[in-house]
Parts: structure tokens; C-alpha cells; sequence
């Protein structure tokens, strides 16, 4: 690890959490590219490389959630049962997610096989629909989405902003619910692994001065990336993000299976 490549890594995480590509998905292709050790620098650096994208939702919606405050337009209660299930599954699917899941072949795969869900969203998504007028049970529903992307590949943003055309929101108001969604979960489980991370290994007064660089580029790239997209889906579709994930995945595919033979 060294400050470039921290400053790269929280680059590639603050665009490609609210892209619809798969965050952790890029990360460790990232981590497998550098040779950065998953047992030193791997999930502890992806979790606080999380909490840089933390920072830039909570920046971007602070006048969003502090809406939270008037318990009347029921947005507290959409935001937690939205985060729910990814919180209950995060559970019981952790040594998983944090093991088995975190394989090339597995992103790969989870690139190409959600891509279809996101143009049937397209398609079918009727595009009225205000963020604002989203009810509880719609929330779960995002929230179930949100479950989906502990898959690393699949993407918490695709997933949900899927789920919010499927529900029939316009684009850019189903990108903002999303990422308003993503909010509590990135902070639930962002800050239980770096702080099961941080006092259960070796890592050097150095290594906490990578983490603080991947945290900064993450935030700022987050929250660009955030203004923009939300512009870009207003006018444009997904199909472009759809036609980077399954070129990607059978890249990872191919990659894969060469190594294997």
C-alpha cells in the first residue's frame, strides 16, 4: 500500500458506489490487480473507504435527512425499514460475503446475471413517481434490493435504483431514495468491520495515514459522482452501465477460467 494507490482506491470506491457497477466488485479487482494484501489491507481498507462514501451522502442529503426530525412525512420509518434486510442478512451471510463471495469468478458473474433486471427496469419502469411519495412498504421492497448487492458485482446502487423504477419513481428520484438508503447501512456495517478490524490486527500509525487518504478521495469523488449522476438520470437511461457490466464480467470470466486451466 502506498498513498497513490490509497487516493486511486478511494477514487474508484467513491465513483463506483453510486454508479450502478458494484463498488466492492471493482475494489477487489483492484486489490487483486495491486497485490494488496486481503488479510492486511483488504476488508479494513474497503470498510473505511466505505465510510468516505458515508461522509458524501450524509454532505450531499444533510437537508434530506434532517427530515427525519418531522416524524409526520414518515421518512424515519421508510429509511429503517429499508435497512433491514441488507442489516439482517449482512448478519447472518458475513462470513460469506467477507470470504467465499470475495472471488473474481463470483463478480463477474454477478456483473452479467443482474444486467438484465436493470433493462427490464428500463422498460418497464413507468418514470412518474416522486421520491417524496414512496410509501413504507415500497421502502421494504428498495430495501430487499439493497440486500441483494452484499453480492459483490451485483451493485447496491443498480439494485436499488432498479427496484425504484420497477416502483415506478423517475430515475433521478429513485437514484436519490437509494442513496438516501444506502446511508444507514454504509454506516452500520462500514464502521462494525473497521472497528473489528482496526483491534483485532497489526496495522501501524502508516497504515491508518493510507486509510485517512482513501477516505478524503473517496468522499470527494462520492459526492461528485452523486451531483452528476443524478443530473445524467434525468435526461439518460442505465444501458450504458449495463453494456460495462457484462463486457466486464466476461473479461473476469475469461480471467477466471484462464486461471483455472
Amino acid at each position: 500500500m502506498n498513498f497513490l494507490l490509497a487516493t486511486i482506491a478511494g477514487a474508484l470506491q467513491g465513483l463506483t458506489e453510486f454508479l450502478p457497477i458494484s463498488s466492492t466488485g471493482h475494489l477487489i479487482i483492484f486489490e487483486h490487480l495491486t497485490n494488496i494484501s486481503q488479510n492486511d489491507f483488504g476488508l479494513a481498507f474497503d470498510a473505511s473507504l466505505h465510510l468516505g462514501t458515508l461522509l458524501a451522502v450524509l454532505v450531499f442529503f444533510f437537508k434530506d435527512y434532517l427530515k427525519i426530525l418531522n416524524l409526520k412525512n414518515g421518512l424515519l420509518l421508510k429509511l429503517t425499514v429499508a435497512t433491514a434486510p441488507a442489516a439482517l442478512f449482512g448478519l447472518i451471510f458475513e462470513n460469506s460475503i467477507e470470504s467465499s463471495f470475495r472471488q473474481l469468478w463470483v463478480v463477474g458473474l454477478a456483473l452479467i446475471v443482474f444486467s438484465p433486471v436493470m433493462v427490464l427496469a428500463e422498460i418497464y419502469g413507468k418514470k412518474g413517481e416522486k421520491e417524496e411519495n414512496t410509501t413504507p412498504l415500497q421502502a421494504i421492497i428498495v430495501g430487499f434490493a439493497q440486500a441483494l448487492a452484499l453480492i459483490p458485482g451485483i451493485s447496491r446502487s443498480g439494485a436499488t435504483i432498479s427496484a425504484g423504477l420497477f416502483l415506478g419513481l423517475k430515475r433521478d428520484e429513485a437514484a436519490r431514495f437509494a442513496f438516501m438508503v444506502s446511508g444507514p447501512i454504509i454506516a452500520g456495517a462500514g464502521l462494525k468491520k473497521f472497528l473489528e478490524v482496526i483491534t483485532s490486527s497489526n496495522l501501524t500509525s502508516q497504515d491508518f495515514n493510507f486509510f485517512i487518504v482513501g477516505m478524503a478521495s473517496s468522499a470527494i469523488f462520492g459526492y461528485l459522482t452523486i451531483k452528476y449522476f443524478i443530473k445524467y438520470l434525468s435526461s439518460k437511461t442505465l444501458y450504458p452501465f449495463v453494456a460495462y457490466r457484462i463486457i466486464l464480467g466476461l473479461i473476469l470470466l475469461a480471467s477466471s477460467l484462464t486461471t483455472i486451466y
